[in-house]
């Protein structure tokens, strides 16, 4: 069986990490890695190929930023002659980017079979890219591979059902691992912050929150008051757009750095008093990691982390400063998310249907 995987963006790296090696350990699989370039930045990609112990990938589009059309487009171009050299007998595509439509449209009209990991995610916002992305993805694709029920209910009610199988997230896989891996090391902090005192851990990269000056403004001003250091992991995106606009991204409780290899993160995340986010992967990793999360949107694809409190949702700022560093719930966490053997029922499924 030949496997090709299509990945550009740093939440689809640590996605595709235990899908690689549980195909790369299966013996008789072929698995062909195509990096798309959207994120270029050896701090957004070379990093976690290299701390996921991920495979080189074996071609890379080069695509780099641009409009998401023109990025898109790019990569619909690039991809078809890469498709039609390995004619793959699945084509994976993964969570929610241009790097997934693309791919999930380049395979679907040469008639190669696809697979979405991370299928029935649904924020039910249509300003996201990412929401038609993901919907989009999931019509297209042949097999969909759900990581929790709520998603299974999705596609279920979008009359997806059969194509769909409930593996639990691969991302929990990762998380899991690395957290057993870390577990005691070093806490990696810039040095204007102490390690041994209360922090916490901030990333913001959605274009509802960077793309207005005002609304990005307004975030750094909170940032910058509230009363536990700040540890901010700066997206690329949010760079560009701070200087844009002359957002200041320090001062006050606001500690920035650039974004931290994945072992690393998972180290701040699990060290910190919680997180402030508008990342839809962040938001999971806080929860199986056991920190609370205060999410700056005024909806998650991860309703399974608002449970209990673990996640809370302030889209107006106005809750941030009270509810940031707020203890942890002590009910004890479900588990929505599965037991951390995601990409192994991923590559069961792809046998069963090659069959």
């Amino acid at each position: 069986m030949k496997v090709l995987s299509v990945v550009g963006a740093r939440p689809q790296f640590v996605k595709l990490a235990p899908l690689a090696e549980v195909l790369t350990s299966a013996g008789d699989v072929e698995h062909v890695i195509v990096h798309t370039g959207q994120h270029y930045d050896a701090a957004m990609s070379d990093v976690f190929f290299e701390d996921l112990r991920i495979p080189a990938p074996d071609v890379n589009l080069g695509v780099g930023s641009g409009s998401h059309g023109a990025q898109t487009g790019a990569m619909l171009s690039a991809l078809d002659a890469v498709l039609d050299e390995h004619r793959p007998d699945w084509t994976l595509v993964y969570g929610d980017t241009n790097s997934t439509i693309a791919a999930a449209l380049a395979a679907v009209k040469l008639h190669l079979p696809v697979a979405h990991v991370e299928a029935g995610l649904r924020s039910f916002n249509r300003r996201m890219p990412e929401e038609h992305n993901r919907v989009l993805a999931d019509h297209a694709a042949d097999l969909l591979f759900a990581p929790t029920e709520v998603a299974m209910g999705h596609l279920a009610r979008e009359g997806l059902a059969d194509r769909a199988i409930l593996t639990g997230d691969v991302m929990a896989d990762v998380c899991f691992r690395v957290r057993d891996a870390v577990r005691g090391r070093p806490v990696e902090l810039p040095e204007s912050v102490d390690p041994a005192r209360p922090y916490l851990v901030a990333t913001i990269h959605r274009a509802d929150n960077t793309d207005d000056e005002t609304r990005l403004r307004e975030i750094a001003s909170v940032l910058r008051g509230l009363s536990l250091p700040v540890v901010l992991l700066a997206h690329p995106r949010l760079v560009a757009r701070a200087s844009t606009f002359g957002v200041d991204l320090t001062g006050g409780a606001l500690h920035t750095t650039t974004p931290l290899a994945y072992p690393q993160m998972v180290r701040v995340v699990m060290g910190s008093a919680g997180v402030v986010t508008d990342s839809g992967g962040l938001q999971k990793e806080a929860f199986l990691l056991g920190v609370p999360c205060t999410t700056i949107r005024p909806e998650t694809e991860w309703v399974e982390t608002l449970d209990d409190g673990w996640n809370i949702l302030d889209p107006d700022l106005t809750r941030v400063c009270e509810i940031a560093a707020r203890r942890a719930p002590t009910e004890v966490r479900a588990q929505p998310f599965g037991d951390g053997h995601a990409a192994a029922k991923v590559l069961e499924a792809l046998r069963e249907r090659s069959a």
